[in-house]
């Protein structure tokens, strides 16, 4: 009997460590089911995830840079993908396509369970304005902190999301000049930069005191942003890893009803990342 067939989409995927984390749950929980990698070509999103259902796919994970395609496939969406305007999470059912966003919630659960930091009342800085940062707006807001800013190369995308979002919550946008007066209690990353081993443009003064310093991506050494926060004497530090697992289960209770448990995974892949940074120092990753 065939299995059902999941599948995590982007461009790279090479280093995703979806197979493993979805693997890893299916087998605590008793599902059947296979889940792959697949590099989509830049210019053919939808065509190849129309093949992968074609070839009886269930579902899919979606990761950069096709977040914003993906919801523009979508046939129906939920309300945390609908706010957000981008999806990462796909269930391909009844000849429709649901799309999803478990990244804000991911991120969420990592802070506030994973890392115990209270959200609430804080000044956060979310660098980036792309379907990364889209994803998790409005859970941050839902925390209430104090403020909440978006900081973006060209300050007219980090406006743009500022404007839907401006109901929610207290919420700004600045381009990276602006930021040089300003202090965060808690700093995440959301471009991409990590991806390329570099890190955006920010001044070293946005750090506060007893900071969080937060990467959505995740390498095999300590990503150029994590460095660059401790060299400003960030203390606190943490990667995606732990955002990678907790938005994983989201999808996969999305698509099979059933909720994993995810210290133990984290936990897994914290420890096979710690080890790898001594033998392949330059792999990286990106946020699935």
């Amino acid at each position: 009997m065939m299995l059902d067939q999941y599948a995590v989409i982007g461009n790279p995927i090479s280093h995703s460590q979806s197979p493993r984390i979805h693997a890893i749950f299916a087998q605590q929980t008793s599902q059947s089911m296979e889940y792959s990698a697949i590099l989509a070509p830049l210019d053919q999103f939808k065509i190849t995830v129309m093949q992968f259902i074609q070839q009886s796919g269930r579902g899919m994970n979606v990761t950069v840079p096709f977040k914003l395609e993906a919801y523009q496939i979508a046939t129906r969406l939920t309300e945390r993908a609908s706010l957000a305007q981008a999806v990462n999470t796909l269930k391909f059912e009844n000849n429709e396509i649901l799309g999803d966003n478990t990244d804000g919630i991911g991120l969420i659960h990592d802070i506030t369970r994973n890392l115990t930091v209270d959200l609430a009342a804080k000044r956060i800085l979310l660098i980036g304005a792309g379907g990364a940062s889209r994803g998790v707006i409005m859970p941050l807001l839902q925390q209430k902190p104090f403020r909440l800013v978006i900081a973006n190369r060209t300050f007219e995308k980090a406006k743009t999301l500022q404007q839907q979002f401006k109901y929610y919550g207290n919420i700004t946008a600045c381009d990276f000049d602006n930021l040089s007066n300003q202090a965060f209690d808690i700093v995440i990353n959301a471009t991409s930069a990590s991806l390329q081993n570099t890190f955006p443009d920010i001044p070293a003064c946005i750090f506060a005191e007893d900071s969080l310093a937060y990467d959505m991506m995740y390498h095999a050494e300590p990503t150029a942003f994590l460095r660059f926060a401790q060299q400003c004497g960030v203390s606190r530090l943490a990667d995606g890893i732990g955002m990678l697992v907790e938005q994983a289960a989201e999808s996969f209770y999305v698509w099979r009803n059933v909720r994993p448990e995810t210290q133990s995974v984290i936990a897994i892949l914290k420890s096979q990342t710690y080890m790898s940074r001594s033998t392949h120092p330059n792999q990286a990753s990106n946020s699935k």
